[in-house]
């Protein structure tokens, strides 16, 4: 699974509390400009409306060799997710403080699809206990390099 674009800042920022996979609707030039890896979706979020989910504020880019009919870069897009799914990622919206954003786009079997999470927002030292995780983790992996380079 290659992604074509991440959302590092959402987890970042949130505890990510579930996952689904998603198709999305799609013109040409959208799949073309994304095949070129002409994406954004670090301010993207999802939105439930009407028993219908919908991808907000992605911008993909223009496709260059577009014409007159090229798509609008920050258009809502339709996701195509099961009624059940829909029901869950709009159970989590209504509660206080959770987010359901796009974690990635990548390809499978052909087709784009969209990993949408569900999370709640992470406190300040939530954040800063993350760093410290991250770079112990990384001094115990150099100081077993050198380890097992010395033997």
């Amino acid at each position: 699974m290659a992604d074509i674009v991440s959302n590092p800042k959402a987890r970042r920022d949130l505890h990510i509390l579930d996952t689904f996979e998603s198709g999305i609707v799609l013109r040409g030039t959208e799949v073309k400009a994304l095949r070129a890896g002409k994406a954004q979706i670090s301010d993207a979020f999802v939105r439930v409306d009407k028993d219908e989910a919908y991808l907000h504020n992605a911008h993909l880019d223009e496709y260059s060799f577009g014409n007159r009919e090229n798509h609008i870069p920050k258009a809502v897009r339709k996701l195509l997710l099961h009624k059940s799914e829909i029901r869950k990622i709009a159970e989590y919206g209504s509660q206080k403080g959770h987010a359901i954003v796009p974690l990635s786009f990548y390809w499978k079997s052909g087709k784009v699809k969209v990993l949408v999470a569900v999370g709640k927002g992470k406190a300040e030292f939530d954040k800063r206990d993350d760093i410290k995780q991250r770079e112990s983790d990384r001094e115990l992996r150099r100081a077993t390099m050198k380890y097992h380079k010395g033997r």
